[in-house]
């Protein structure tokens, strides 16, 4: 058994194109769960909504009442790195949630997830992933490079309560932890599956250069961001079931 989830609706319809999905979901407080197979394998899709919040009380849902072996995130982002075009997929090696920390003196640390921030070490870079989760995206980024008009590589996701519309944060952001893309989820995310023990695989589609026109750019261009990221959920299916064989 597999956890899926996405934020929103764009991101379970490109989903629902490629797996094996109950017509109807089934609804645990504020989440819906669709159960389905792929490839002879049982799955289990969340409906999350956006936010850090609803991530988590997804994922909570998900690793509480269907026990799967992994967690899949996988949606759209904004893009950090300028080298990075729209309609690339981040596949994250490392992760951090970077609104999380202490504000003193007019002045805003971030420190790591959960700790007591008084006197918590600056959040500086970003956690890394285990090893198997890199190897795994190490293949999958082999695997999808053909079928994919757009590049994949594993990079840096951070995680904030806010949608991105300013360059100069953006340029901040990218020099001070080098992210590569930043959502509103993930970071939560992984919170629960590392409270659970379970691996964590977060693939992302940049929708847009996070800036001041990331709120022009998104709306155009999730449709293709959540597709491209749904095709590398199928694919990185396909190499988990051959690891379980």
């Amino acid at each position: 058994m597999y956890g899926i989830l996405c934020a929103t609706t764009d991101e379970l319809d490109a989903l629902r194109a490629r797996l094996e999905l109950d017509a109807e979901p089934e609804t645990h407080g504020p989440t819906q769960v669709w159960r389905g197979r792929h490839e002879g394998r049982d799955l289990a899709l969340a409906l999350s909504g956006i936010g850090k919040v609803h991530a988590a009380a997804a994922a909570t849902v998900l690793m509480s009442l269907f026990s799967p072996r992994a967690l899949i995130f996988s949606g759209v982002a904004g893009g950090l790195a300028p080298e990075l075009p729209v309609g690339s997929v981040l596949l994250a090696d490392r992760l951090a949630i970077h609104d999380y920390g202490l504000m003193a003196g007019g002045r805003f640390t971030p420190v790591d997830y959960g700790v007591i921030p008084p006197g918590a070490p600056r959040l500086a870079s970003l956690p890394a992933v285990p090893p198997e989760v890199c190897a795994n995206f190490a293949a999958l980024a082999r695997t999808v490079a053909p079928e994919l008009n757009a590049p994949v590589r594993l990079g840096g996701v951070i995680t904030a309560d806010y949608f991105l519309n300013c360059g100069a944060t953006r340029e901040q952001l990218r020099a001070e932890f080098g992210a590569d893309a930043i959502d509103m989820e993930s970071g939560a995310v992984n919170q629960v599956a590392k409270a659970w023990g379970a691996p964590l695989y977060v693939i992302r589609t940049l929708s847009d250069l996070a800036g001041e026109e990331s709120h022009v750019t998104y709306g155009e261009m999730v449709a293709m961001a959540a597709h491209n990221s749904a095709l590398c959920v199928e694919a990185l299916l396909r190499l988990l079931h051959r690891d379980d064989a």
